[in-house]
């Protein structure tokens, strides 16, 4: 087969005026195909680029760029906010686990993907590697796609696998990929917030953890625990010390019994490399691993989210500081719901009671302009560093008592206050 191997600049010059272009996200981000497209911001006009999270300097923010190229995210970060939130970019609020429906069904119909892949193997199948997510949808859809192959990817079994003919040009390099410890930002407040919710985990259960160092501190807790499974969007440092003492051994799940099931990771290399060729990991399309249905099919699913802020009736801002995007609606109310359905399953929200500012996360009314990702009628357990709220078929009231009870102690009075006027009493 002669492939269509060439570098970054020519392999850019593929995207047209006017076209869609995904970018791969997470630790797969194609950094260089993103440097090479947007360093032709003199010779393209309308070009949108949509993604998830991205990761690396990238350049949306140059002045230069920002006239050609419109950067229409499916999930913001930090790399992204700026663009976003300025005349240049903007954000589209979908649940993660129906962006492929996006591409799928011509809702946002993609032209050109750019991914980063593995090398191929002998029978000329490359791997999305750690992230697989809605990039295996990008990859059927996009009239042309463009892959960064880089022997630094894993090769992941699931859905991942796509064989070189797919590609209408090759670019190698020989780049690392991005790396993240959040257990190094683990503090006093996060290990009381994870010890209590890994006293509410029971042995056996089947856990999905956002990201943060809230979950990996949760993680951090569970060595006393027992046949652990993950069915996850994302898995991160967290896992490893777990996976490798045999407590996630996902022995008691109903689906996939003995693999963990993730869409994408996003660690450290010793991460990396611990996905690579290991067939007890399945990364998979995320359409899959979100479906209220699939994640409700295990036992005792404990689904651990966080938030910006939280009301007191309960109401969780996950995604925005009022009116400025922060992140996005993610997969936080995919698995809050199906944890929800699950049999003996737990949705948990978990935060610090108060951001690095000292401001109260539990609020009398969410800011002006906030976006409600988790609905109240969805929430069932709030935890703090101060105490477990349970609101499940709590009235409006009984919920901001209890919320008022595991708010940060200096603002309690004022949110007693609030209480009084709305309440009475």
């Amino acid at each position: 087969m002669n492939l269509p191997w060439t570098t970054a600049e020519e392999a850019a010059r593929l995207v047209k005026s006017g076209d869609r272009v995904f970018i791969h996200g997470s630790a797969a981000t194609p950094v260089r195909l993103v440097h090479a497209l947007l360093d032709r911001h003199a010779e393209l006009s309308h070009v949108e680029l949509t993604a998830i999270s991205t990761f690396g300097d990238l350049g949306f923010d140059r002045p230069e760029v920002q006239g050609p190229f419109f950067l229409n995210a499916l999930f913001v970060s930090a790399n992204m906010r700026g663009t976003v939130n300025g005349p240049h970019g903007d954000y589209i609020p979908v649940f993660l686990s129906e962006i492929p429906r996006l591409f799928d069904q011509g809702i946002l119909p993609l032209d050109v993907a750019l991914v980063q892949v593995s090398p191929p193997d002998n029978h000329g199948f490359c791997s999305l590697g750690v992230s697989v997510d809605v990039a295996a949808s990008a990859v059927r859809n996009a009239r042309t796609v463009i892959a960064q192959v880089n022997p630094n990817m894993p090769r992941t079994l699931g859905d991942g696998q796509v064989h070189i003919s797919r590609f209408q040009a090759l670019v190698q390099v020989n780049d690392q990929l991005p790396e993240a410890d959040y257990g190094a930002q683990v503090g006093d407040k996060e290990r009381r917030v994870a010890q209590l919710v890994s006293e509410m985990i029971d042995d056996g259960s089947t856990l999905q953890m956002g990201i943060g160092a809230i979950p990996d501190a949760i993680l951090g807790a569970l060595h006393g625990h027992k046949d652990l499974g993950i069915h996850t969007e994302m898995c991160s440092n967290g896992i490893i010390p777990l996976v490798e003492s045999g407590v996630i051994n996902n022995a008691r799940k109903k689906k996939h019994p003995g693999k963990v099931v993730t869409a994408f990771a996003f660690g450290t290399r010793r991460l990396y490399d611990l996905v690579d060729d290991n067939p007890s990991f399945a990364f998979l399309d995320v359409q899959y691993v979100n479906d209220t249905k699939v994640i409700r099919g295990n036992p005792r699913v404990v689904a651990v989210n966080s938030a910006i802020e939280v009301d007191l009736t309960g109401q969780v801002c996950a995604d925005s500081i009022g009116t400025f995007q922060y992140s996005g609606v993610g997969g936080q109310m995919d698995f809050m719901r199906g944890a929800a359905l699950s049999e003996g399953g737990k949705p948990i929200i978990a935060l610090c009671s108060t951001t690095g500012k000292g401001q109260s996360k539990i609020v009398p009314m969410l800011r002006p302009g906030a976006g409600v990702v988790t609905t109240r009628a969805h929430v069932h357990w709030v935890v703090t560093e101060h105490g477990v709220a349970y609101l499940y078929g709590r009235n409006l009231e009984q919920r901001a008592k209890a919320l008022i009870a595991i708010a940060a102690p200096e603002h309690r009075e004022a949110l007693e206050r609030a209480y009084r006027e709305r309440f009475g009493g």
